[in-house]
């Protein structure tokens, strides 16, 4: 039997591939939709809640940022972000989940991040609908008026929009009970909470979980090593492979953002080319005038003596 040659990896690199790798089976489910029938009966309490997080966000920022005051363009990042699951300013809607009471839905919060699936979707399409194109007035009041979460609750989801306006609808007994709260594991929830830090980040552009035969698929990636005296450059090389082959899944984009560039500097070269070619004429013009003006005076001075 051959003996196993121990393989020198960063602590990062480990981390980021067990993560990853763990998250597989994840990854290869397709992807959920909203239950948008669903929405009516959950949209009060989805108001509700999103208040009381606009309300908790804004606080903790302006704490963190002590003895700054909080800028009312920092309030609408926070508007903007949370309703968005791609963003940590969403995570609150992985901690609920829907439970059905009688003719009744209710948001049950649960201790822990749970697998987003059709309900998690929903609670998100919910909290758009709520909030629709006022996220800059949202941030306007609250920047303004510091209101407590009461008042804060009643112009989001009386004033603002008629989200409690109305008393929900019962549930249809036919309704297709929802799928069974599932929670991460504790891995799998730090890692996506570094992914959506790093979302944005120099170096790290739109980075996404990739399943396990995604990573085995990685060019230089997973193959079983040729000669033993070719471990150390292997070993040397493995994190640049590997942040290779996560970039190349982005190549794309990065080609098309290069020719963009590229098609903005050449249009400015052109038009630069033609204002001092215009500039040229212009001076010319102009020195010809003068030349003109000179000799009819020269003219004219003659003409009198």
């Amino acid at each position: 039997m051959a003996k196993l040659r121990p393989i020198k990896v960063s602590i990062f690199t480990v981390l980021v591939i067990s993560a990853l790798v763990s998250m597989s089976e994840c990854a290869k489910k397709p992807a959920s939709v909203a239950r948008k029938e669903d929405i009516p009966f959950i949209k009060c309490q989805v108001c509700e809640k999103l208040a009381a997080q606009l309300h908790h966000q804004v606080e903790k920022k302006r704490a963190e940022i002590q003895p700054k005051k909080i800028s009312e363009y920092q309030i609408i990042e926070i508007t903007e972000n949370v309703c968005n699951l791609k963003k940590a300013e969403a995570d609150w809607i992985l901690l609920i989940d829907i439970v059905e009471q009688g003719d009744k839905l209710q948001l049950v919060e649960q201790e822990s991040e749970g697998q987003c699936n059709s309900e998690c979707k929903t609670i998100e399409r919910a909290c758009q609908e709520v909030l629709g194109y006022s996220d800059t007035d949202v941030a306007e009041y609250l920047y303004k008026s510091k209101p407590d979460i009461g008042s804060f609750v009643n112009y989001l989801c009386k004033d603002l929009s008629t989200a409690c306006s109305i008393k929900p609808p019962p549930v249809p007994k036919d309704r297709t009970p929802g799928e069974v709260f599932v929670p991460k594991s504790s891995k799998e929830a730090e890692m996506e909470k570094i992914l959506k830090s790093m979302e944005g980040m120099p170096g790290a552009p739109g980075m996404k979980m990739y399943s396990r035969d995604d990573l085995m698929n990685m060019k230089n990636f997973g193959g079983e090593d040729g000669e033993e005296e070719d471990d150390d450059d292997d070993e040397a090389q493995f994190p640049s492979k590997l942040g290779k082959a996560l970039r190349d899944k982005e190549s794309t984009k990065s080609d098309l953002k290069q020719k963009i560039t590229h098609g903005i500097v050449k249009t400015k070269d052109t038009l630069k080319k033609h204002a001092n070619k215009v500039s040229n004429w212009l001076r010319q013009r102009w020195r010809g005038l003068k030349k003109a003006a000179s000799k009819k005076s020269t003219k004219a001075g003659k003409a009198e003596l």
